[in-house]
Order: structure tokens, then sequence, then C-alpha cells
């Protein structure tokens, strides 16, 4: 379940980071990125049907599914880092503007989402990473976002970084009944 090659990952490794941290901290992506690839990624998702979007020419990027407080359902093209035990990191840096992106305020209410990872629905539960954890996937988190620290210091927040491990439907099932009174995606620290 790692992430498959992207155009990127065939540079060699500090090419490679320098390019994705050039791209990343280019005022043109910063200004226009959050307006326009999440509504790209959305729709070649649709229209592919989740096999491809254009952030995945740079990045392994799902697509998160989540609920907004009025139910209404949210979908969010993230990048992320998946790793050989089906696990996914994602992280909430909103390129590196002052608010905690809303996806992550919704994973934080409710856990359980899904994800669409190259034309699968995959369940899982949300856990917000401690500071401890976070420093022990540092160097996992850079080499997929080289830019994950000028984001941080520039948005002047922690940056939330959530893993996302896969349910079973009976999981999903008991949490939507409200079975568990303990939300394991939220820290007594969150901000």
């Amino acid at each position: 379940m790692t992430a498959p090659e992207t155009a990127t990952d065939r540079l060699p490794g500090r090419r490679r980071q320098r390019f994705l941290r050039l791209v990343g901290n280019s005022r043109l992506l910063r200004r226009w990125g959050p307006r326009l690839l999440p509504r790209l990624d959305r729709r070649f998702h649709r229209w592919t049907r989740g096999r491809w979007m254009p952030s995945r020419l740079l990045v392994p990027t799902l697509v998160l599914h989540t609920t907004r407080r009025d139910g209404t359902p949210c979908r969010t093209p993230l990048l992320t880092d998946a790793t050989a035990s089906g696990t996914f990191t994602v992280m909430a840096t909103n390129f590196g503007r002052p608010r905690h992106p809303a996806w992550s305020h919704h994973l934080l209410r409710n856990p359980l989402a899904s994800v669409d990872w190259h034309g699968r629905t995959i369940a899982v539960r949300a856990r917000l990473l401690t500071d401890q954890e976070q420093q022990a996937t540092r160097d996992r988190i850079l080499a997929r976002m080289p830019c994950f620290d000028d984001y941080a210091r520039d948005c002047g927040r922690a940056v939330r970084v959530f893993t996302l491990v896969p349910v079973t439907p009976a999981e999903v099932r008991e949490g939507r009944r409200g079975g568990s009174s303990s939300d394991p995606a939220r820290r007594d620290d969150a901000q």
C-alpha cells in the first residue's frame, strides 16, 4: 500500500527535495494553490473514478471524506504518506496559512472517515499525533513535503498531523452509533 511512484520520485533525492520545496514555497502555489488545486483534484478524481488527480504528478495524494458539523459530506484532496502497513499520514498545513483547515476540525470532532486511494475507498479512524510522535515521523513527513517546516513557521500555529488507520466495517457501524465514549483523535492540548 506504499505510495506509487510520482514524477518527482524519479529525481535524485536532493534535487527532488529542492524542487518540491521550491514549488511548495512559490508565491504562485501559496496564493492560488488553496483555491485551484482542490477543485482541480476533485474534478479529475470524479472524472477518472478515483484513479488520478493532477497533484499526483508531484506528490502522493488521497481524497479524505469527512462529515461537517451540519452532517453534509466534505471531500478534501490531501498530500499523504502511505506506509506499507496501510496507514496514511496527513498534515494540516493549509498551505502555510494561519487557520487550521476545516477537515482537521472535522476529524477532531469525528475521527471516523474514509479515503479514496487509487480507485479504492478505505474506511479509516484518525488519530492526532502527539508532538513526540510528530518528531519521530518528521523524516517521513519531510521526505513527502519538504516545505513542511516552512509552512509550520509561516502559519504561526501548531500544525496538526494525523495518522489514518484502516478500520473494519463493523468498527465504522459501531462508531456511527456512538459506541465509543473516548475520542482517539483528540489530545488535551489540541489547538
